[in-house]
């Protein structure tokens, strides 16, 4: 099996930031012990910006984007490290690739990703991903490993991704504040709870938390890909999780496999606005997947720009869909409740292009 294996910052990391040896060690020696057995392994890691933070200097974790870039390339020096250190001692070599949300997006980088990382497999190499948080734009970037760890599950196919946390899985409340909330070991793709979102923070050491986490599953599962969210502490986590053991939360995979552009746009991209839909508009999008005209708009919500994203709602409120947008807010607002043959010349005549739009699961 081809397995995505993503640790967070949580859990590699100590309470003042330094690189926990033990938690790579205990990581490395899952990695091995898969690859003992046939399987190829790819680890998302997190902490570059907590093991930064301690070498420069700074006493607590930076908030502004200047400081967070320049900590983060100090942090991921040190981190591989400790990564080729004792994967080395695993006879096994790591591999450092840095991911820009730009390689998901764009079709010609998407395949350029996944040639260099399955020829790294090819040659026996374990990747060690990251996002690029020294150079990637405010305006794009992942936010946390967890969607990132998702989308390259989808890149490369993967058969499991592995979420590795603080946590035991997904509870049915935050289990810091109900100690008593129980676990839920088994999501179906058809379940509810792929629906909903969560307010459940992380440690405050990562950009991550279940919320996250969740959507990452959301992602995976409609790649086709199980996924598994299990506590990195835990005794041969992560090759029980590969094994279908009884650990953690496992999400089902879906029937239904998302292209990575969709993917994108369906659950990873920032949202700049809303637009509101009338019912003959909602039905034509998400029963016959047709583009969304501006004949069909009703209100639109935020100020943005053409190709941003936005989350297209119908008349009682619902989101039912989410899209990139052709036009921006101001222009789209001009032309409310038009039909093609009164818009403007040279106006494009879809306000979200069918390949731009994704229907929501219910």
């Amino acid at each position: 099996m081809r397995v995505v294996a993503k640790i967070g910052t949580a859990s590699i990391t100590t309470e003042d930031g330094n690189v926990n040896r033990e938690a790579i060690i205990s990581l490395c020696g899952g990695v091995a012990s898969l690859r003992s057995e046939g399987h190829e392994v790819v680890v998302v890691s997190s902490g570059a910006v907590a093991a930064g933070v301690p070498a420069v200097g700074l006493s607590e974790r930076p908030s502004d984007m200047e400081t967070l870039q320049a900590v983060s390339a100090v942090g991921q020096a040190r981190l591989m490290e400790v990564y080729n250190e004792v994967l080395a001692g695993h006879g096994l070599v790591g591999a450092q690739v840095l991911l820009d949300p730009h390689d998901f997006v764009d079709r010609t980088q998407y395949l350029h990703a996944r040639r260099t990382l399955s020829r790294l497999i090819e040659l026996g190499c374990v990747p060690i991903v990251n996002e690029n948080d020294a150079i990637a734009s405010s305006e794009l970037r992942y936010g946390d490993n967890d969607r990132l760890a998702a989308l390259l599950a989808h890149n490369l196919s993967a058969d499991v991704l592995v979420l590795l946390t603080d946590l035991d899985g997904l509870h049915t409340a935050d289990p810091r504040v109900d100690p008593q909330a129980p676990l839920v070991d088994r999501v179906a793709a058809d379940d509810p709870l792929l629906a909903i979102s969560t307010s459940m923070s992380g440690s405050g050491r990562g950009s991550g938390g279940m919320a996250s986490k969740l959507e990452a599953a959301r992602i995976a599962s409609w790649s086709g890909v199980r996924t598994v969210i299990a506590r990195a502490a835990r005794d041969s986590v992560l090759v029980d999780a590969v094994h279908g053991s009884a650990v953690g939360t496992t999400f089902d995979a879906h029937d239904r496999r998302l292209p990575a552009r969709k993917l994108w746009i369906a659950f990873a991209a920032e949202v700049a606005g809303r637009i509101t839909v009338d019912a003959g508009a909602r039905n034509a999008v998400a029963t016959r997947s047709t583009s969304l005209l501006p004949a069909g708009v009703v209100t639109v919500d935020g100020n943005f720009d053409e190709g941003s994203t936005v989350e297209v709602a119908d008349d009682e409120g619902s989101v039912f869909a989410r899209g990139m947008v052709a036009v921006s807010a101001a222009d789209l607002r001009g032309v409310i409740g038009r039909r093609t043959g009164d818009l403007p010349e040279g106006m494009t005549h879809e306000v979200i292009h069918r390949d731009d739009l994704v229907v929501l699961p219910s």
